[in-house]
This record gives structure tokens, C-alpha cells and sequence, in this order.
């Protein structure tokens, strides 16, 4: 007998042949759905394989069904973190819920406008108002919260977004995003729900500030030139001294970050906002993953393993909490690459936190991100004080529930 509410399954598979591995992940997850016609796949996959084939693959077990998915830089199970690079699929099928998908493309030109063509492309499927909104950009091609702000313009300056940033493998080169048959790049894909379910969103990092705060003094867009009044690169220079910082400038400032990012004292939030530094140039100029405004108070951020597993478990019960007593039917995580990179072998430790408080069953999936978007402190219920932002470095938890 069929069940009338919202059931998914996940599947998984890795192997040499693109085509292949994507058809049996696919298949994988329509036999733990129990349905052959699911109406939303969900798919992560490593750079590793071709993405059309790949992507063909799962297309030849599911024609019908919409598709939005995304590159990453690791996958996520119910089973846990995928060691392999693996193609993962989530498969839904929920009677109360409609599902709208979209794209917005050319993010190098103009993010802010990609982030409102995506919103606008999903919005215009349907005469009911949506509920929530999901989202995958590429943010190696423009400011990742341009394009949050973009998608806000569209929908509403307070509505609910949740989403991550495709990933390569850790490369930073290039990434992929997929909606229906198509693969595309330097793009941002949507999902819009609307419908009869309950979503909740939880959202923690438990980065550790040290050292005392500090003042951004001079920056533009994504680049901080100056921090109380010295060139920006300092804040790391007088943490780590002069002559091992050298090494800033000579390596990609993004492997170090992995476990120094900064962190930024915003409104609406009880975590300070993660900012991920990529680059420093000759002058001590730092260039972020997102922007820094000038007058933010920052501090530098420290990495703990036993910190980020507690705050994951926090953010996943907050999550619970917001679906009133209703069962999680569907979690989709999207995690940032630093908190892999800081975990290393043991990042299984995160995930089984997040499922001592969803359940151990409840079919799972997500990637490790480039970085992630959601309501600061997984704000949903008053809507009013629900904005949507760009994280780094951080756990973000969606549950989904009848």
C-alpha cells in the first residue's frame, strides 16, 4: 500500500564509467524510494567523472522526474561521508508538494543579477506563492553574496534560502551545476517549493574566536585592504609571526583559512559570520570568498573539531524543533570543505551527531560546499527576522517533514 506522504531515498555508486555510475546511483536511490517515478532527484557528484554522461546516466532511470543538482568537493550519505568520489541521488516523491527548478547563468558578469534571473525563472512556473527556496551557485566566478542578495530581490528581503556553493574536489578551478538534461558552469540553479510540508534549517559553525576584536578599516567588495589601520594581512602575521606568514603569499591563503578563517559580528546572529580569505596580493591585501564591509568588526577564528561536532548535533535539533512534532522525512546537508579538511578521517563524527538528533534512518544527503547560504541562526519561524545569508564554513542542516 502507498504511502500518501513524502518518502525519499538516496543512492550512491563510484566506479571508472560516468554513464554507469550515475545510472546505478540513481537506480540505488529509486529502490530505496520504492517508487519508480520519484518527482525530485537531487544529485552531488564529484568532478571526477564527465558531468554529461554522468549526468545521462541518471536521467536514463528517472526521465520524468525534475533534477537539480551539483559538483562537490566530497558527498554525504545516510550512510555517512563518502570516502570514493562517488555520484550521489536523493529521490522524492511527496503528493503535497510541487517542485519548480531554474537557472540563472553568467555570474561573472553580474551575480547579483544571475541570483534574480534564478529566483525570477522558478517564481514564474508557478501562480502559487513559494515557500522555500534552495539553491547551488558557483561562487569561483563572482561574490557568492551578490548572488544571495540577487535571489532576495526577487523573492523577498526576508524569505527563507538554504543552499551551497558547488565544489571541484578541493581544486578551485571549476564547478558544475545541473538542472533537467543540462550541465552548466558560472551558473546558480533554484528549487522552489510550494505546497503542504514543513522545512526546518539549522545552522551552526563552532569556530572559536581568538585574540581581540579588530576593526575593518579600509576594504571593497570582497577585498579587505586595511584592519585597524595596518595592511589586512597582518591579523595573521601577528598570530602566526613574520616569517612563517610568508608563507601567505606564496601558497594559496585558502589551505591555511581552512583553519584561521575570520569572523564577523553580524545582526541576527549569536555565531559570528564565517569569511573565508582566499588570497593576499603584495600590498597585504586580503581577497574573501564574500565581502567584508568596511566598519565590520572581525576576529580571527580557530578551528575544533570538538566544537564543530556539538554545534552540528545543536543545529540539527534546532532544525527538528522547527517541524512541530512532525517526523524528518528528508535531510539535505550542505557542509562546508573546511570543516572536511578540519575533521580529516574522523569527519564521520560530524554526521552522526547531526543524526543522533534527526534520526539514523531518515534518508540523507549532502555535500561539502564552497561555501553555504541560509537565515542567519536558522531563523524561519518569524519571518520578519528571517534573512537569508552567504556563510563560510559552516554546517547547514535542511529537514524536510510533512
Amino acid at each position: 500500500m502507498e504511502t500518501k506522504g513524502m518518502k525519499a531515498g538516496v543512492g550512491m555508486a563510484y566506479g571508472d564509467d560516468s554513464y554507469t555510475v550515475g545510472a546505478n546511483a540513481c537506480q540505488d536511490a529509486i529502490e530505496q524510494l520504492g517508487d519508480k517515478n520519484p518527482d525530485l532527484l537531487i544529485v552531488f557528484s564529484s568532478v571526477k567523472y564527465d558531468q554529461e554522461k554522468m549526468l545521462s546516466g541518471v536521467r536514463s532511470v528517472a526521465p520524468a522526474a525534475l533534477l537539480i543538482g551539483s559538483s562537490t568537493s566530497g558527498e554525504v550519505t545516510t550512510a555517512g561521508p563518502v570516502k570514493d568520489h562517488s555520484v550521489t541521488v536523493m529521490a522524492i516523491k511527496s503528493p503535497e508538494v510541487k517542485y519548480f527548478v531554474g537557472v540563472g547563468e553568467n555570474i561573472l558578469a553580474n551575480p547579483r543579477l544571475a541570483g534574480k534571473a534564478v529566483a525570477d525563472n522558478v517564481k514564474e512556473q508557478t501562480s502559487t506563492s513559494l515557500k522555500a527556496f534552495m539553491m547551488m551557485p558557483d561562487v569561483l566566478v563572482g561574490n557568492g553574496a551578490d548572488i544571495v542578495r540577487g535571489v532576495l530581490d526577487s523573492l523577498g528581503a526576508h524569505f527563507p534560502v538554504v543552499g551551497g556553493a558547488s565544489g571541484d574536489d578541493f581544486a578551485f578551478q571549476k564547478t558544475y551545476q545541473y538542472v533537467n538534461d543540462k550541465v552548466y558552469s558560472g551558473a546558480v540553479v533554484g528549487l522552489g517549493l510550494t505546497g503542504n510540508f514543513k522545512m526546518g534549517i539549522g545552522v551552526k559553525h563552532g569556530w572559536i574566536p581568538v585574540g581581540e576584536p579588530m576593526k575593518v578599516t579600509k576594504s571593497q567588495g570582497a577585498v579587505i585592504h586595511e584592519i585597524n589601520g595596518s595592511p589586512a594581512v597582518k591579523i595573521y602575521e601577528d598570530y602566526f609571526g613574520a616569517e612563517e606568514a610568508k608563507i601567505l603569499h606564496t601558497e594559496a591563503l585558502a589551505k591555511l583559512a581552512i583553519t584561521y578563517p575570520l569572523g564577523m559580528k553580524v545582526a541576527g546572529s549569536d555565531e559570528l559570520l564565517i569569511r573565508d580569505p582566499i588570497t593576499v596580493d603584495e600590498k597585504g591585501s586580503i581577497t574573501c570568498a564574500a565581502e567584508i564591509p568596511e566598519g565590520s568588526e572581525i576576529r580571527l577564528m580557530v578551528g575544533s573539531r570538538e566544537e564543530a561536532v556539538k554545534v552540528a548535533k545543536i543545529a540539527a535539533e534546532d532544525a527538528v524543533l522547527q517541524l512541530d512534532g512532525s517526523a524528518p522525512k528528508a535531510v539535505i546537508i550542505f557542509n562546508c570543505i573546511a570543516r572536511n579538511k578540519l575533521f580529516g578521517d574522523k569527519s564521520g563524527d560530524e554526521i552522526n551527531a547531526i543524526q543522533q538528533a534527526i534520526g539514523k534512518d531518515v534518508p540523507l544527503i549532502g555535500f561539502y560546499t564552497y561555501g553555504e547560504q541560509a537565515p542567519l541562526g536558522g531563523e524561519v519561524r518569524n519571518i520578519e527576522q528571517c534573512n537569508s545569508a552567504f556563510h563560510n564554513e559552516t554546517v547547514v542542516i535542511c529537514v524536510l517533514a510533512d
